[in-house]
């Protein structure tokens, strides 16, 4: 029990570090959690309502369904994939399980994330959208996205104290997930024949259960948090193994 709470007092004291060094230089501080989905929403809104206007109803609340969980995705995963990296000295002097690193690392966004949806909530209410029972679903989409990232941590930290190059893959990959997920457009484009291959992608699947829930008041379908669970619990566990197995060689490599 007392290594538990030694576990969990890491736990704590990495997550603050990561969210105090995040803003500890930025004189607008926290502030910047909203100012970047709301740019991003105005200027997609203004693109595809006046340039190349959409059939989208409530077109700001449609976009920033998209555009926080690929943040959140984006930024954790990046900081997740340099975390053991970063934090070499910690990893090499003192015995504790090492997978706290990444996780701590993810868990450190989720206050970010917080703020973003506070805003998604404000938001969807200016446009007329009053909360209902559907919402309660927000919260087990957000656990198993916050599940599938922290298992991408596990995996891509560990092959970055072996592979530098690896953050690199991680920052292509995230420019070329942005136009994989339906950010900006609708499910509804894609080939039907993609449709059930594309629902495999927990960000995407994210973002049309958020959609599902604030702007059409259901319950996301059966089958798509099917996908989503089975990927998220799938990454997690594969993250878990590998590493395992990888981190028996960090000292040498860091």
């Amino acid at each position: 029990m007392a290594w538990r709470g030694d576990v969990r007092f890491l736990y704590k004291q990495l997550i603050l570090k990561d969210f105090r060094i995040r803003y500890r230089n930025m004189s607008l501080g926290v502030f910047w959690s909203l100012l970047n989905p709301l740019v991003m929403m105005v200027v997609l809104t203004f693109v595809f309502t006046v340039i190349y206007p959409s059939k989208v109803p409530k077109f700001p609340v449609f976009v920033l369904c998209g555009i926080i969980p690929f943040n959140f995705f984006s930024l954790a995963w990046s900081n997740g994939t340099v975390s053991i990296a970063g934090n070499a000295p910690l990893v090499k002097r003192v015995s504790f399980p090492r997978e706290v690193i990444p996780i701590s690392t993810v868990l450190s966004s989720v206050p970010h994330l917080f703020i973003q949806l506070v805003m998604l909530v404000g938001m969807a209410l200016i446009f007329g959208i009053h909360p209902g029972l559907q919402w309660l679903w927000l919260i087990v989409v957000w656990i198993l996205e916050i599940g599938f990232v922290c298992g991408l941590a596990m995996i891509f930290s560990a092959l970055d104290v072996f592979v530098k190059d690896t953050r690199y893959f991680v920052e292509s990959a995230s420019t070329v997930l942005f136009w994989l997920v339906p950010i900006f457009y609708d499910f509804k484009v894609i080939p039907v024949k993609y449709r059930d291959i594309y629902q495999f992608n927990p960000v995407a699947a994210i973002v049309l259960a958020m959609r599902n829930i604030l702007l059409e008041d259901k319950a996301p379908s059966p089958i798509l948090m099917t996908k989503l669970a089975l990927v998220s619990v799938l990454t997690i566990a594969v993250g878990h193994l590998i590493f395992q197995k990888l981190q028996k060689n960090f000292y040498q490599h860091l």
